[in-house]
């Protein structure tokens, strides 16, 4: 017996306009246009969680961004797969940047340093509106060798 698809039953793919949209996010830390910003995300774009000191929304994104990249100017985002279904993408990409200032308390390296991202994003018309993200910010302590932290 063959089953019957209903169109309620399929599950849509990312589209290309999503696909697009989500690599144009990443790519304001390399192209410092944070007009980009504005196309990409919602007015009421939330980013889950908050930076210490970040302001909800697009121009705490952009002001995120802008500190990033004032402390390490070669930063770049390399994206190694965006999956998910229709509003509804996961994607896991890295930050690269050489440690040229002080980050989380430890003392410029002038390594290059590779720290992972996982985030997941909800997309409505094209923007996104939601952003879970979760950074591997112990690998900085062991890149930076300043693992096990010790008190002084």
């Amino acid at each position: 017996m063959q089953s019957q698809h209903h169109q309620a039953d399929l599950v849509k793919a990312l589209t290309q306009e999503e696909i697009t949209t989500i690599k144009a996010f990443y790519s304001v830390f390399s192209k410092r246009d944070y007009t980009i910003v504005d196309h990409v995300l919602a007015p009421n774009w939330q980013d889950i969680p908050l930076a210490p000191g970040q302001q909800d929304g697009p121009e705490g994104f952009k002001d995120l961004v802008k500190d990033f990249v004032g402390l390490f100017p070669d930063v770049s985002v390399r994206i190694h797969e965006i999956f998910g279904t229709h509003e509804r993408a996961g994607v896991r990409a890295e930050m690269v940047f050489t440690h040229s200032s002080e980050f989380m308390g430890i003392a410029p390296t002038q390594k290059r340093l590779t720290i992972s991202i996982h985030e997941f994003h909800h997309l409505k018309d094209g923007r996104i509106e939601k952003t879970w993200h979760l950074e591997d910010w112990l690998s900085l302590f062991i890149q930076t060798a300043t693992w096990p932290v010790t008190s002084n």
